[in-house]
């Protein structure tokens, strides 16, 4: 019986919307902004500064920084005030630690943040990928309150940086397409998407008669 979703997603694509709408209609916990949150606390820092940081390698500077402030003075500071200091590795090693906690909290849909990789070998786990256009995901953002400019460079930057974190700190790639049970193009609409996954669920775990997740699944709800 599946227990957790996970959806990773190209950005821009409208991931979290989908996210969002399998999780209500399964009344599961969503896990998007709340891994987040763990993963703050979890590093002893506020959510704004790991949305920076997370699934972003080290640029040279702060690494060397990084290095400078641990070797030079960080080690005679009071144990209170020592600088937490907020890099890939923590932040990979957070992440997969806040998606186990996610994982195991309950039926859970489980957004980014690596949770294909941490919780892939798990058999009651479905993983999908959502996807679009590169004009889809740039207008998108558009639409939400970016200008051109900023828009196209988050959607040619951020992809690019986050497979190299993957590669870089888990020896993995990304996307590793065959990871994943089912891949969607966004540009259908999130309802669509939504229903689509909700449909594959129910049909992964092969059990149409008599599904744990009953009515919640028919095909009025979806």
């Amino acid at each position: 019986m599946v227990q957790a979703i996970t959806i990773e997603r190209e950005f821009g694509c409208g991931g979290s919307e989908v996210a969002g709408m399998v999780a209500s209609r399964l009344g599961w916990s969503l896990w998007d902004e709340r891994l987040t949150q763990e993963i703050a606390r979890l590093t002893q820092c506020t959510p704004e500064a790991v949305e920076r940081r997370e699934w972003r390698s080290d640029p040279v500077v702060y690494r060397i920084f990084k290095d400078f402030l641990r070797g030079a003075f960080e080690g005679g500071l009071p144990p209170t005030n020592r600088l937490q200091l907020l890099d890939a590795r923590r932040i990979a090693a957070a992440s997969e630690q806040a998606v186990q906690t996610a994982y195991s909290s309950g039926p859970s849909v489980i957004v980014g943040r690596g949770a294909q990789y941490f919780v892939g070998k798990r058999r009651n786990v479905f993983h999908v990928f959502l996807y679009a256009s590169r004009d889809y995901k740039i207008g998108r953002l558009i639409s939400r309150g970016a200008t051109q400019d900023k828009a196209i460079k988050q959607i040619d930057t951020t992809d690019h940086a986050r497979a190299r974190f993957v590669r870089q700190y888990l020896g993995l790639k990304w996307p590793e397409l065959h990871q994943y049970h089912a891949m969607f193009n966004t540009e259908m609409g999130v309802p669509c998407v939504a229903a689509m996954i909700l449909q594959c669920v129910m049909e992964f775990d092969g059990r149409e008669n008599a599904h744990p997740l009953g009515d919640r699944l028919s095909p009025a709800s979806l």
